[in-house]
């Protein structure tokens, strides 16, 4: 890490974030931070797109906790940890005598969460045939109990989550288009923590903090190769892999510092450069809706900069890219309908200076 003295006291390296359990200030997260706080005021469904361990029930609770209904009741199921033919008992409820078994009445996820915040975590593993059922409740605000003929009526807000690409689930004709178009209202897309390596230093400081609370052990430093050990590293497991990988090395640690956890061994997956990456908006390798978050990203750092590119009020210094890097991400996506206000290319990789767009006259 290029800004890193040999060694870093935990208290240099305590994260400044204004939500109190998201850790980082990358642009890429604070992107999504963005997007958290525009949605929160609403009551729109959410759909949270990422990878596994990326923090998508955090982001979850954060949306639910600057909405006004903070205060309210937050539930939470994930749907791949129920059994198939209890998913819907658990959203819903079911009657006591409705099957064999059901000995007493009980109360389902939805009615639980009335007035609040209803998290559903792996949406992509509803089976087909609830998910009718669950289309309806998020239209129209009411369902049925299991053995019941009653109609019930809630007040929920539903934010859903998944690592799956729905999109190629819908070719595979194994989930609704008219579920998926409902759920997709606000898509947050989360990126990899290979993506906003920035935050890297600032969630080993956190996660060392926690533990060596529960363990009752001091660590007061951490030194550079460690640091640079963390953030070279790929993390396909992300913060969950992180985590645990932070509660090994204090298990390890001794005198004070913080102990390297990544074998000699790893080095094959590590980075050759641990923190200065390209690409800071998410480009992850799903085809549909991440692509379709992306390009409203980088659409509204373009509108937010009245569509200059460089320099330092422009779009790329928003989104943390290279000119060069926006401007090819902006071809890849399609975004080309504005020209330059002279006769220049409006993707020539040559034009190096600031430009304002305009709109194409028709």
């Amino acid at each position: 890490m290029d800004t890193l003295n040999r060694t870093q006291s935990l208290e240099q390296l305590h994260p400044d974030s204004s939500f109190e359990q998201i850790i980082g200030s990358s642009p890429a997260l604070k992107l999504v931070l963005a997007d958290v706080e525009r949605v929160a005021s609403t009551d729109a469904t959410v759909l949270v797109l990422g990878e596994t361990g990326t923090g998508k029930e955090l982001i979850a609770q954060a949306i639910h906790d600057a909405s006004a209904r903070c205060g309210r009741p937050f539930m939470k199921m994930n749907c791949a940890a129920i059994p198939f033919d209890l998913l819907e008992s658990e959203l819903f409820g079911y009657e006591k005598g409705a099957f064999t078994g059901a000995f007493a009445q009980k109360i389902g996820r939805f009615e639980m969460a009335d007035t609040g915040t209803l998290f559903l975590d792996e949406i992509g593993d509803i089976p087909l045939a609830l998910q009718p059922k669950l289309l309806r409740v998020l239209q129209e605000q009411e369902f049925e109990r299991l053995g019941s003929g009653k109609t019930h009526r809630v007040n929920v807000r539903l934010v859903a989550a998944t690592h799956r690409d729905l999109s190629a689930m819908i070719a595979r004709e194994q989930f609704r288009s008219d579920l998926y178009y409902r759920l997709n209202v606000f898509p947050v897309a989360l990126p990899p923590l290979r993506e906003r390596r920035e935050d890297i230093a600032l969630l080993v400081s956190h996660f060392v903090k926690v533990f060596s609370q529960r363990m009752g052990k001091r660590i007061r430093e951490i030194s550079s190769d460690t640091l640079d050990a963390f953030t070279s590293y790929s993390w396909p497991g992300n913060v969950r892999e992180l985590q645990n990988l932070v509660e090994r090395a204090l298990i390890a640690s001794d005198q004070e510092v913080l102990a390297n956890p990544f074998p000699e061994s790893d080095s094959k997956s590590l980075c050759s450069n641990p923190v200065k990456t390209e690409g800071i908006v998410p480009s992850f390798a799903y085809p549909g809706t991440f692509r379709e978050s992306e390009r409203a990203q980088i659409r509204k750092a373009l509108h937010a900069s009245d569509w200059i590119i460089g320099g330092p009020r422009g779009a790329a210094a928003r989104l943390g890219l290279k000119r060069t890097t926006l401007i090819s991400k902006m071809k890849k996506l399609g975004i080309s309908r504005p020209v330059w206000q002279t006769d220049h290319n409006i993707l020539n990789p040559n034009f190096e200076t600031e430009h304002a767009w305009q709109p194409t006259a028709h």
